[in-house]
């Protein structure tokens, strides 16, 4: 549903705002895009928007490091983008830390403040009403102690003549979408986080086995050594240095082991969890997740608008220059006006038939002298504003600098994965053909240990390559947004009163 139309506000006049230098509009061929189209807002953008040159930057209108000529098929990033894997394990994680993550219930406790703190801002545009009521009883003197009762309905009201209100009310409002912004940010963040380290623990796991199938082998090698010694076929030496490649291989597996349990409660604390609570769930080994399809490579305006952080830099934007305006505003006089209607009488039950006394005022201020405090304090925001630009600037790049980072650690480590997997191959070939001889007598020891320890090398690279290249694609998914919408309709993720599927809520634009 489109939001309505935003309300006009002081800072949407080029009077008001003329002081602020907008940011200079790039020059050449390349794409110069404000925020508006950029990030396509799409009727989201708040009565504190920014002019399309405050917010302007170039853009590329392709990714430098997109494969040319791919033909895979793509689709388009789910909101549950981690379900592509195709591992129940990782599924059931996910759900779980989307339910009890700590940094996702203070991003939700935040956003939840923010809605307030707008809400409370929203209520300073109309008038208000107050009832009182009293009832009091004095002596003086000899005279007889005596009673008095009022009641009073008060009611005031501010006009917002110069709008400074509804820039307040703005500014909250910008800063209640920066929250939500922020809290698919760090859903965002843990659900990368939380797939990254299970797939950590996966390789782990994986090159532990490797490191177990090498062991055995060259603890196969050591007893024919320690048989041929007997013999009088080889020399202590080769004894020796098999037994230092056993003891070597031993020593790497307890490294591994190592990172395996840190994994694990690295998972559980992500989880919400006590950090041994999944130990007998993630201990027994399982392969690698596989990533069923590449996700789908949009232009880079759109990837921004997809971005949650480049989101919240530019609603923190809108929040500065809503506050500009309320800075400005309160340089002019402002006008207040409250009303009451009271009863009062000597005793309750004749307060109804009491007199009435009714009061009108409207009072005008003016700031004549302060020394330069609000002078000052709109420099102030003035400053903020350009601050805030400079960090949606930053953002945006950072944003493309993800992208183009991911595609080209992509490409590059599914290259050198291919020469791994024929190194290991070749290695494999070699340590049989160098055991074979050796039993013939042909060749000494040391190549044979030199073509085991070569066999564990790429064996265990080309399996770290390969997690290496696995989480390249969750990086690229994270860098492409993780499937996130600005448009979402449902509420968030793993709250208490939605859906476990379900995706945040914008905050309505006023």
């Amino acid at each position: 549903m489109t939001p309505p139309p935003p309300r006009p506000t002081r800072a949407e006049r080029p009077a008001r705002t003329a002081s602020i230098p907008p940011a200079r509009r790039p020059r050449g061929a390349a794409l110069a895009l404000a925020v508006a189209a950029a990030l396509a807002l799409g009727g989201c953008a708040g009565p504190a928007r920014a002019p399309a040159a405050a917010l302007a930057t170039e853009l590329p209108t392709t990714w430098s490091q997109a494969p040319a000529g791919d033909t895979t098929a793509r689709t388009p990033l789910p909101p549950q983008w981690w379900q592509t894997l195709g591992d129940a394990t990782l599924d059931t994680l996910m759900q779980q830390a989307l339910a009890h993550n700590t940094d996702l219930a203070a991003a939700r406790a935040a956003l939840a403040q923010a809605e307030a703190l707008r809400d409370a801002r929203e209520a300073t545009l109309g008038p208000s009403l107050s009832l009182s009521a009293s009832a009091q009883r004095s002596k003086s003197g000899g005279a007889p102690a005596g009673n008095a009762f009022a009641t009073t309905l008060g009611a005031s009201f501010t006009p917002d003549l110069f709008g400074g209100n509804q820039a307040a009310f703005s500014a909250a409002q910008a800063d209640a979408r920066a929250a939500w912004a922020s809290l698919a940010g760090t859903r965002l963040t843990l659900t990368a986080n939380l797939a990254l380290t299970y797939i950590d623990l996966r390789s782990q796991q994986q090159r532990l086995e490797i490191a177990e199938r090498n062991l055995a082998a060259q603890q196969s090698t050591r007893a024919l050594t320690a048989w041929r010694v007997q013999a009088g076929l080889a020399s202590s030496l080769d004894l020796e240095q098999a037994t230092q490649a056993v003891e070597q291989t031993a020593a790497a597996m307890v490294a591994l082991r190592t990172a395996i349990g840190q994994d694990v409660h690295a998972l559980a604390v992500l989880s919400g969890q006590p950090p041994a609570a999944l130990r007998e769930t993630l201990l027994p080994p399982a392969p690698l997740p596989q990533a069923s399809t590449a996700p789908a490579l949009a232009a880079p305006a759109e990837v921004l608008r997809q971005r949650p952080d480049v989101r919240a830099a530019e609603a923190r934007v809108q929040a500065a220059l809503a506050r500009l305006d309320q800075a400005a505003a309160a340089r002019w006089p402002s006008v207040s006006l409250s009303a009451s209607l009271g009863l009062r009488s000597l005793t309750l039950g004749g307060l109804l038939d009491g007199s009435v006394a009714n009061a009108l005022l409207a009072s005008l201020a003016v700031p004549l002298f302060d020394g330069g405090a609000l002078a000052a304090q709109q420099r102030a925001q003035a400053a903020a504003l350009e601050q805030s630009r400079a960090q949606w600037t930053g953002t945006v790049l950072a944003a493309l600098k993800d992208v183009e980072n991911a595609l080209l650690a992509l490409r590059q480590d599914a290259e050198r994965l291919q020469h791994l997997q024929a190194a290991a191959t070749a290695a494999r070939n070699a340590e049989l053909m160098a055991q074979y001889r050796f039993r013939s007598g042909v060749i000494d020891f040391r190549t044979v240990l030199d073509a085991q320890r070569a066999t564990l090398s790429t064996q265990d690279a080309v399996e770290v390559q390969r997690a290496t290249l696995l989480a390249d694609q969750v990086r690229l998914m994270q860098a492409l947004g993780g499937g996130w919408s600005p448009d979402a309709s449902a509420a968030e993720p793993g709250s208490p009163t939605s859906r476990a599927d379900a995706a945040p809520t914008p905050p309505a634009s006023s």
